[in-house]
């Protein structure tokens, strides 16, 4: 299982992480949520539990509950510029389905 970071998303959490004492790097996941079903959340991470998953990029870690890595596996994490917002953004191979307005997605059963 992996995730990826670009090294645009790698620089926007150092920035992130330097500016919180005691972060450790990025926590990443889903939550259920909207009409499509789930959500994508975005933190620092403070710690690491023994049933997260950590991977590292760039010099990054990124740690997931292990509740979100099956509908996150294989997730690339970029962080652009749209306009005058500047926003991480997600391409994840699992997603079927997107609400909307853009705030929840959903994902192939048989995927997870």
């Amino acid at each position: 299982m992996t995730i990826s970071l670009t090294e645009a998303a790698a620089a926007r959490v150092r920035q992130f992480v330097a500016a919180k004492d005691d972060a450790i790097g990025l926590r990443f996941g889903v939550r259920k949520n909207g009409c499509s079903g789930w959500a994508y959340t975005v933190d620092v991470a403070m710690n690491a539990s023994d049933d997260d998953a950590v991977f590292e990029q760039h010099g990054v870690k990124v740690v997931i509950d292990s509740k979100s890595l099956a509908v996150v596996d294989g997730t690339e994490i970029d962080f652009t510029r749209q306009g005058l917002n500047r926003v991480f953004t997600f391409r994840n191979p699992k997603v079927v389905g997107e609400c909307g307005c853009g705030e929840s997605f959903s994902v192939d059963r048989a995927a997870i």
